[in-house]
């Protein structure tokens, strides 16, 4: 089961066909938009500033969301968060992607369409161009983003929110 918790006065703010999996741990002033899934493992916080999490995206295994003070995060719709990343006080654009293990500082944009590599770190401050394949710590643009990466990308998307409502429907069951 999810931990949901408030913090400061605060609550989550869930959409009600958000997946939350076992072990996940969501607190204070955070929002999840519809059809999004937190995979297992994933600790967003909200106890320092806001988190803002679109709809149709995913947020995988052993991910960490947090923010500075006054610092927000942001993460739009149908952006792919992979197993291991950290995000701290960054926005992410529509439909991105970071990749596993990968690091997104502070103050860090990553555009619309654009891919972070596996492990690479996104120092604070640091502008990731929309379509761009950045790689590398610190990350650095290696190309721009083609049409495999973009059809690969939109897979995803839509392979993580069948899963979602899937393990959420699996997990209703099993409590009736």
């Amino acid at each position: 089961m999810a931990t949901i918790q408030p913090f400061g006065g605060k609550r989550p703010d869930i959409h009600e066909s958000a997946f939350l999996a076992a072990g996940s741990v969501v607190t204070g002033d955070v929002k999840i938009g519809k059809d999004t899934s937190i995979w297992y493992n994933a600790v967003i916080r909200g106890d320092v500033a806001p988190t803002v999490i679109g709809e149709r995206t995913s947020i995988q295994d052993n991910s960490t969301l947090h923010q500075s003070p006054g610092k927000p995060l942001i993460i739009e719709d149908e952006v792919i968060v992979g197993h291991n990343a950290v995000l701290h006080s960054c926005v992410v654009r529509r439909g991105a992607m970071v990749g596993m293990g990968a690091l997104v500082l502070d103050g860090a944009e990553i555009g619309e369409g654009a891919m972070v590599g596996a492990g690479a770190l996104v120092p604070p401050g640091k502008k990731v161009a929309p379509r761009t394949l950045v790689v590398g710590s610190p990350a650095k643009p290696l190309r721009e983003v083609n049409e495999a990466d973009e059809a690969d990308m939109r897979r995803i998307v839509r392979e993580y929110v069948e899963k979602g409502r899937f393990y959420k429907k699996q997990a209703e069951l099993e409590q009736k």
